[in-house]
């Protein structure tokens, strides 16, 4: 999942990074299983929810199977298609279940509702681009704001949004389902898939709560672990190699590294956090976390060291087959002038003992888009006052 452009968020500069830091030390690390990291596990999802009142499902697919094709010999590619929920009133998104059709080669998806206009430029997009979709790397392609409203990583079923509340579709909107297929896999190339999502869609004639999203970044900063040697152990040459996008993704982005939210200085080691200031009111409904396959850990926290503090999501093992959204125990307010700190612990180590990750040369890891780099980011589904 990329940070590039703001989605909708408690503010529009939530996104901002401030006072930012790292620590070298290690926590006590989680005992390794082939589980908690292997990645891709394809298990079935279970049946959907019942309906709530009022709510009614859509359902779509990729109208033929997509072959995805990693640029220049890598092992990622970032697909765009367009799909039509066929709106014609105002209404409510209120929960949604992605069905990856090739769990295998599906990193994670994300879906982005496009006003009439931007639906208007992403058709035009697909049809100049030869087969299904169009290459989207870190976004939507499409010119403007896009509200980020559903999305799915390994371990998530269906999401259901609160009771009462939900993501508004005027009508007309359609959205962009970007899949980050990953290709690491062997066997991977030439594989096919072919999948769709299940929408939970509420009439706009009853008002209810309107949600956003909010996406807390934070840096990685990860040296290769001790043995490890090579070219790529050495910073600046990853960073170089994880800039060159166009390489290894296909087109020209600006790079994405989180540097700022260190104001400048580097310290190297397995545990890095970021505090971001909340610049209005807002209630928090639901958390996840999002690493790739040498996270360890990661914890949201709401005003670390000040009185009243909060956690809003510790996920003290983290398993890459298990990323689901939860809803929190109980909403929680917030106000400006409060700060989010999300801290994520990575372990080198990891990257011998999983086979997606054997074969590849060690290096010194920061954020990055491929399967094989590193994220940290907190996502929040959050709501603003009326």
């Amino acid at each position: 999942m990329r940070i590039l452009r703001p989605v909708a968020t408690l503010s529009a500069a939530l996104l901002l990074l401030a006072a930012c830091g790292s620590s070298p030390s290690t926590p006590a690390a989680a005992p390794v299983t082939s589980n908690p990291h292997s990645g891709h596990t394809a298990t079935s999802a279970p049946p959907p929810t019942p309906l709530r009142t009022g709510e009614r499902f859509v359902d779509l697919a990729l109208p033929q199977a997509y072959t995805p094709q990693a640029p220049n010999g890598g092992t990622d590619d970032y697909r765009c298609f367009l799909v039509d929920p066929g709106l014609t009133e105002d209404a409510y998104l209120t929960g949604s279940q992605f069905q990856p059709q090739n769990a295998a080669i599906v990193h994670h998806a994300i879906f982005y509702r496009l006003d009439p206009q931007q639906a208007t430029e992403a058709a035009a997009v697909d049809a100049q681009t030869p087969g299904e979709g169009w290459t989207c790397f870190g976004d939507a392609g499409v010119e403007g704001q896009t509200a980020w409203v559903a999305h799915w990583a390994p371990g998530a079923g269906e999401t259901l949004m609160p009771a009462g509340s939900g993501f508004t579709m005027p009508p007309g909107s359609k959205l962009v389902m970007q899949v980050h297929y990953n290709l690491l896999e062997t066997g991977a190339a030439g594989q096919t898939d072919q999948s769709g999502i299940q929408l939970r869609v509420a009439a706009g004639s009853t008002p209810l709560t309107k949600l956003s999203t909010a996406l807390f970044p934070a840096p990685i900063e990860l040296p290769c672990a001790a043995g490890e040697s090579g070219p790529l152990c050495d910073r600046d040459a990853a960073v170089a190699d994880v800039a060159d996008v166009a390489k290894r993704f296909g087109e020209e982005q600006e790079k994405h590294l989180i540097e700022g939210c260190s104001a400048g200085k580097i310290t190297p080691g397995d545990t890095q956090h970021c505090d971001q200031p909340v610049e209005g009111a807002a209630t928090i409904y639901m958390a996840a976390g999002h690493m790739h396959l040498l996270g360890r850990s990661i914890k949201i926290e709401l005003n670390p060291g000040r009185p009243g503090a909060q956690t809003i999501l510790d996920v003290p093992q983290y398993n890459f087959d298990n990323q689901a959204l939860v809803p929190l125990p109980k909403p929680i307010q917030v106000k400006a002038g409060d700060t989010v700190r999300v801290t994520c612990t990575h372990d080198a180590k990891l990257r011998k003992m999983l086979p997606q990750l054997q074969k590849l040369p060690p290096r010194y890891v920061v954020w990055g888009e491929g399967t094989s780099d590193e994220m940290c980011l907190g996502i929040l589904v959050t709501a603003r006052p009326a």
